[in-house]
């Protein structure tokens, strides 16, 4: 294996299996046709035309017209032709997230192919003129990716909350790492990808972190999502990226940019111009 084999991996997909889902004119969304076609029995919601999914719902606030459709999904839920709901709230948008024209339950954001967004932290502690990266194993009774290793914080974005307080809520449920330490953790810029699902297409952006922890702090987990905490050396974990699948798939791509950005995989390496354009495809 190589480091671009995750790359690939995460962008694996075939837009012809897909039409466009449509609201006011503007594509915000993918669909498989047999998906759209479960929609549109609800044709007061959702309108097939030949080649794309349009939302049937006329403008108003946003709020107001995602109403009718989660009604939708929740019957769909519960006839088992989609997954549980979550009750967490997404954004559908044609591009960036405080563009959102629907509200959709984070379940369905596969299923409609929109943009979903994330954070993720790389924590790391000193050692000598070294570093080492803390890393989470996800529980093994998780729905998604169970015992796969994991950023020691890492979870999606929901709507109408921001970025700080997101961050700060998530390194506390995920590692027990308290405000004033989460405020410290550096923006660092996105990584994008588009992969395909058993759900869906999942056209994704990940806000990502670097945090620096004092050597004597010890993660706990306070939503049951992660089993058990490691603090490997930067060399365990750049083999184990580069060698094997064991990291749940886009937290790869974390780690890659991490690795580029603090000259670990340096401009002089055969696979130097493929990771620094792979991490960054255009999102459909």
């Amino acid at each position: 294996m190589v480091f671009s084999d995750h790359i690939r991996a995460c962008n694996n997909h075939d837009p012809g299996k897909y039409i466009p889902f449509v609201i006011d004119g503007q594509t915000v969304g993918w669909v498989r046709p047999d998906f759209a076609r479960q929609l549109a029995r609800w044709h007061e919601v959702m309108e097939l035309q030949p080649g794309l999914l349009r939302l049937a719902t006329p403008p108003g606030e946003v709020e107001a017209r995602s109403r009718p459709l989660a009604g939708v999904l929740g019957e769909m839920a519960a006839q088992g032709l989609m997954s549980p709901l979550l009750g967490e709230l997404f954004p559908v948008t044609p591009d960036e997230r405080d563009r959102q024209m629907l509200l959709i339950d984070r379940a369905a954001v596969p299923f409609f192919g929109v943009r979903a967004f994330g954070q993720h932290i790389n924590a790391f502690v000193r050692d000598g003129d070294g570093i080492r990266i803390w890393v989470a194993r996800r529980a093994a009774d998780r729905i998604r990716f169970p015992g796969k290793l994991d950023q020691l914080v890492a979870g999606g974005l929901p709507w109408k909350i921001s970025l700080e307080k997101n961050l700060v809520k998530e390194c506390w449920e995920e590692a027990g790492i308290p405000e004033n330490m989460a405020l410290g953790a550096v923006f660092t810029g996105t990584v994008t990808y588009v992969a395909e699902t058993d759900k869906g297409l999942k056209p994704d952006t990940i806000y990502c972190y670097d945090l620096e922890l004092p050597g004597d702090f010890e993660p706990v987990c306070t939503d049951g999502e992660v089993e058990e905490f490691y603090l490997w050396s930067l060399e365990r974990v750049i083999k184990t990226v580069r060698d094997t699948d064991e990291f749940k798939l886009n937290c790869n791509l974390v780690i890659i940019d991490f690795l580029i950005r603090h000259g670990y995989i340096g401009a002089d390496e055969e696979e130097f111009k493929d990771l620094v354009t792979g991490l960054h495809p255009e999102l459909p």
